[in-house]
């Protein structure tokens, strides 16, 4: 059993703040608060969640794990606060910093994230924005890690947009040395910046693979893994989006191309029939069910190192 230690950088904004041995940590310390094996006590500590994005499984996670750890969760719905009449973030995140202990921000621009850790004096958690979601990474690789014991050899395919997931699973699969492949259609790839920071990571490039074929990208997969095409705020490509992604659905076909013993996953919500099946979700090899489950324990893993 391990205890919590001090992260090296205060703010969890990418999977880029952490290294890989402290990503290997948490994922340890999670599975012990998973297993009922740690107990910490974060009494009298406070959580303020500022949400601009609808949630339900980072908020409830979120919310779940500070209380296990004693704490409690103020959520600031920025619809019912002085957040929506445009009272700017530093002002914002100074006031906020002498209440709260610690800052879970669900945003779109990255930069009014980093705006938010720039004024504020408390730690701050990216919950998601357009460019990351690195909560969401942790429990993902802590659900692979669940199933094959360690990293070696597991090779990780993405279908779908290269979009915020799909960055942080560049990213953290850069510090962990696991192969990532991402098949998206022409014009959908991640952003470059990302591609080329997880390049100067990895000790060997060839284990980041872009591709606009989703055949080839499953061949031999350990883990398929999707998201919906269409993300919060871009309801207005909802159509031609879903013309442009025709052929990238895990269907029982592409899991047939994959390892026999792939499993799947889904980072929720799901449109069923649509970048997933009904069948494939409902399979036994689907993990998504325990991946959601994980974001608690990784948000506990993760509180309880920025706060003890």
């Amino acid at each position: 059993m391990l205890n919590p230690i001090k992260l090296l950088n205060k703010n969890f904004l990418s999977s880029l703040d952490m290294s890989a041995e402290e990503i290997f940590h948490i994922l340890e310390i999670a599975k012990d608060f998973k297993n009922k094996d740690l107990n910490i006590e974060l009494k009298d500590k406070v959580l303020g969640l500022i949400f601009d994005k609808s949630s339900t499984r980072t908020r409830v996670s979120f919310q779940v794990a500070m209380s296990r750890l004693g704490g409690t969760t103020v959520d600031l719905n920025p619809t019912t606060s002085q957040i929506e009449r445009g009272e700017p973030i530093r002002d914002t995140a100074r006031v906020l910093s002498r209440y709260c202990d610690v800052l879970a921000i669900r945003t779109f621009k990255q930069s009014d994230l980093e705006e938010y850790a720039k004024w504020s004096s408390k730690p701050v958690i990216n919950a998601l924005t357009d460019n990351e979601h690195p909560c969401q990474a942790l429990a993902d690789f802590m659900t692979i890690k669940e199933e094959f014991i360690d990293f070696k050899n597991v090779v990780l395919t993405f279908i779908g947009d290269g979009n915020n997931v799909a960055n942080s699973l560049i990213l953290c699969g850069a510090l962990l040395d696991v192969e990532v492949r991402i098949a998206c259609p022409r014009g959908y790839e991640p952003k470059s910046s990302i591609i080329d920071k997880a390049r100067e990571i990895y000790r060997d490039k060839s284990l980041l693979k872009i591709t606009n074929d989703p055949i080839t990208a499953v061949q031999g997969a350990n883990v398929l893994y999707t998201d919906v095409w269409s993300s919060m705020g871009e309801e207005n490509q909802k159509e031609e989006k879903d013309k442009d992604f025709l052929g990238f659905t895990i269907d029982q076909n592409l899991v047939n191309n994959a390892d026999k013993d792939a499993i799947i996953l889904h980072c929720l919500p799901a449109y069923r029939a649509k970048e997933i099946t009904d069948e494939v979700i409902e399979s036994n090899k689907s993990r998504i069910f325990e991946q959601a489950e994980n974001r608690m324990h990784v948000q506990q893993a993760l509180l309880s190192s920025l706060l003890s």
